[in-house]
């Protein structure tokens, strides 16, 4: 169980720092406002920039990682545990919850990053605005989700391996041990028999 429980965390923990990684290369290489050219027509000229499929690439690493987490661990609510208060289930359900949260947010910031950067060619400039580029911190805010939701998936898997493990208190077994009564060999009772006494006082005559 050790093994199947640290090759699960290696390969759920790799895909997340190569999606944290695809993310941070897509902040480096995407298109920035130094890098869009505007002419005198009012268009901008948007370069090509590889970070449409960096994020896109670190989107699907981060869905497979979450997927793996998901029909590995089971989800929390479909399952049954004797004891909800433990600290395990605790744990768990906290983290189950937030690698959730923080994966929903992390897919959004790279999709909507890779998406809005994918602006090559020309744009004409609208209203006199300026010309639009991906804000900084958008792809690097998915790859701290991306690593954060792995690593709470994680948390939540070794948690519902640690509840299977333990064995409940009301199971069939403990109930034997609990319920068990010793078996003893009740002593054979014998009913007293009064005799009078003249009977050992009584001698044979011939």
């Amino acid at each position: 169980m050790e093994k199947r429980v640290m090759i699960f965390c290696a390969a759920a923990g790799f895909l997340g720092v190569l999606s944290a990684a695809l993310a941070f290369a897509a902040e480096a290489t995407r298109i920035k406002v130094s890098d869009v050219e505007t002419t005198t027509l009012g268009e901008c000229r948007y370069p090509r920039s590889p970070a449409l499929a960096l994020g896109l690439i670190a989107a699907v690493a981060l869905i497979i990682a979450q997927t793996i987490i998901n029909i590995v661990a089971g989800c929390i609510c479909c399952k049954k545990y004797p004891n909800p208060s433990d600290t395990n289930w605790t744990i768990g359900l906290i983290s189950f919850i937030a690698s959730w949260v923080t994966f929903i947010i992390a897919f959004v910031l790279l999709l909507s990053g890779a998406a809005l950067n994918d602006r090559w060619g020309q744009e004409r400039m609208y209203f006199g605005e300026f010309c639009y580029v991906v804000k900084s911190g958008v792809f690097s805010g998915g790859a701290v989700l991306s690593l954060a939701s792995v690593a709470l998936g994680i948390v939540y898997y070794i948690s519902s391996v640690s509840l299977k493990n333990v064995q409940p208190c009301n199971s069939p077994q403990n109930q034997d041990i609990a319920l068990g009564h010793p078996h003893t060999t009740p002593q054979s009772r014998t009913t007293p028999v009064f005799v009078h006494e003249d009977t050992y006082n009584r001698q044979q005559f011939p």
